[in-house]
């Protein structure tokens, strides 16, 4: 059975999820990718959209579809993720 995921490391994987689909995702596709519950995926995306990491906007001319948009700040936190976890990989821990 494997771990489960820390804190970040599901943050990581849903802004992950986002950036793999150029930046934007339908709600219904993040839910699927991040494996997540309805309730946990809404938690911490209220936490995400509060924090500036993710936006939500509309798409679409005669039908608007609600999309998730990764911010600059999103990117960022992506990023310096990454740095992190490479550095810790490095020294094994």
């Amino acid at each position: 059975m494997s771990e489960r995921r820390s804190k970040f490391e599901i943050i990581f994987d849903i802004l992950k999820a986002i950036q793999d689909r150029g930046g934007r995702i339908k709600p219904t596709h993040l839910l699927y990718k991040s494996n997540l519950s309805y309730k946990r995926l809404q938690g911490y995306m209220d936490s995400l959209l509060k924090k500036g990491l993710v936006e939500k906007a509309e798409e679409g001319r005669k039908i608007k579809k609600s999309v998730i948009v990764l911010t600059d700040k999103g990117y960022e936190f992506l990023a310096n993720y990454n740095k992190v976890r490479e550095f810790t990989e490095a020294f094994g821990l």
